[in-house]
């Protein structure tokens, strides 16, 4: 999909993923409407996951950053350690997102930190902290995700992610 993005990834997540033929950046990416949004995933592992995404574009009416937007980039980032926690046989679904919104920002770009809180066996909580170029925390998130079992059927969610 569009421009090709280099991520980091562990090596024992290629190997399972291209032991089961899956495409890991189209599993592991920001999906359709983050590619819309121009979020880029720079780092990606259980422990961390690393996205950027421009405030031009993503702004409410008054110029500042919009609010849904952090969510999208926070819901993104903690999909994806939830899913690369879970490995190749859960499915995270997002169950609870919740985004404090500290400061304003009108240009440049964010970028989204997200680090483990609870990473069990049926569910994993992430928290998501956003910053400006300035290094100055603009959104702080925390989201959890239900991993379930790969269902048959599946499959098409798997391999075709975007």
């Amino acid at each position: 999909m569009g421009e090709q993005q280099h991520v980091k990834f562990p090596q024992e997540v290629i190997d399972e993923y291209a032991a089961l033929g899956v495409d890991l950046l189209a599993l592991f990416s920001a999906g359709h409407l983050g590619n819309r949004m121009g979020v880029k995933i720079s780092e990606a592992s259980a422990d961390r996951v690393v996205g950027t995404m421009p405030v031009e574009g993503n702004t409410q009416p008054y110029g500042l950053l919009h609010g849904g937007a952090s969510a999208v980039l926070a819901e993104t980032l903690g999909s994806i350690g939830s899913m690369l926690h879970g490995g190749s046989s859960k499915i995270a679904v997002g169950v609870d997102l919740n985004c404090t919104h500290h400061r304003g920002v009108r240009s440049g770009l964010v970028t989204g930190v997200a680090t483990p809180v609870h990473r069990g066996r049926s569910t994993a909580t992430y928290e998501i902290v956003i910053t400006d170029e300035s290094d100055k925390r603009v959104c702080t998130a925390r989201l959890t995700c239900l991993l379930r079992d790969v269902r048959p059927g599946d499959e098409e969610l798997i391999r075709g992610a975007n």
